[in-house]
């Protein structure tokens, strides 16, 4: 449909009908190569969140967006009280929203207030959550929760993490930066508000993906273009949380190369 309705407006420029010969196959030959590339996808379309289509392909399910925006919470720097950590207070929902529910632990002395850590490089700023965390370690520690300046996460919005087959919190991933080809895994570590668009990411998966000098304050140093996610829903209980960096990867690459590795993948997204 897209040859039909552009070479009449095209015929007009070309009175040497050798040069329209040449422009007829040029764009014939894209559209056959691109039909042919779709053709040799073998995923299905399974569901649709806020505009994004959701395909199943095998164990994983994948999408495209070019929504991004960037996370701080878990880092042990994210919040302080005097708002100079990686974060504005306010996007932890500080002081007038649900802040201890999932973002700011609160004191156990005062529950009107964070807990503010007493010791380590990062004392005197607050101790951020992320919804995933290594149960062997105290509620007050901030290395409990998944730092996003070290280890790159997905965010799942409320509703999208409430819907049948999307996963658990734990589940790893691959994302791919189609517009600069770079690569990261990722696992499954927050849960965002409610009504929020797909596409929420840590500082560090940020970074993985092209990011520079990234500042979750004003989104600036963002990576930009369309990131391919891949997840493989309810590989948390395959790779129990915590893993290490090196651990992730190695899990995230198993997981993709059973499938056919990202080959596979791009042969089904249509931009």
């Amino acid at each position: 449909m897209q040859l039909l309705t552009y070479l009449p407006s095209q015929i007009k420029k070309y009175k040497n009908f050798q040069m329209l010969n040449k422009l007829i196959i040029t764009a014939a030959f894209s559209l056959v190569s691109c039909h042919a590339a779709h053709a040799a996808c073998d995923a299905q379309p399974w569901t649709d969140y806020k505009g994004v289509t959701l395909s199943k392909l095998d164990s994983s399910y994948f999408f495209v967006t070019d929504h991004l925006r960037v996370d701080a919470d878990g880092a042990p720097n994210a919040y302080h009280p005097d708002n100079k950590g990686l974060d504005y207070l306010a996007n932890a929902g500080y002081p007038d929203h649900d802040w201890w529910d999932s973002v700011l632990q609160a004191d156990p002395n005062d529950k009107s207030k964070p807990f503010v850590q007493t010791e380590g490089e990062f004392a005197g700023y607050y101790v951020s959550m992320t919804t995933l965390f290594d149960k062997t370690k105290s509620k007050y520690d901030a290395s409990r929760y998944v730092d996003a300046t070290s280890i790159p996460y997905l965010v799942f919005p409320g509703k999208f993490f409430k819907m049948k087959g999307t996963g658990l919190m734990g589940d790893i991933g691959m994302a791919f930066n189609l517009s600069s080809g770079e690569s990261s895994a990722f696992v499954v570590a927050d849960r965002g508000p409610y009504d929020h668009a797909l596409g929420e990411i840590s500082i560090k998966l940020a970074e993985n993906l092209g990011g520079q000098n990234v500042n979750p304050k004003n989104g600036k140093g963002a990576p930009k273009g369309d990131i391919l996610y891949v997840l493989f829903p309810a590989s948390a209980k395959q790779y129990p949380w915590p893993l290490s960096v090196e651990q992730l990867e190695d899990a995230a690459a198993k997981q993709i190369e059973a499938i056919g590795g990202i080959e596979t993948f791009k042969e089904c997204v249509v931009l």
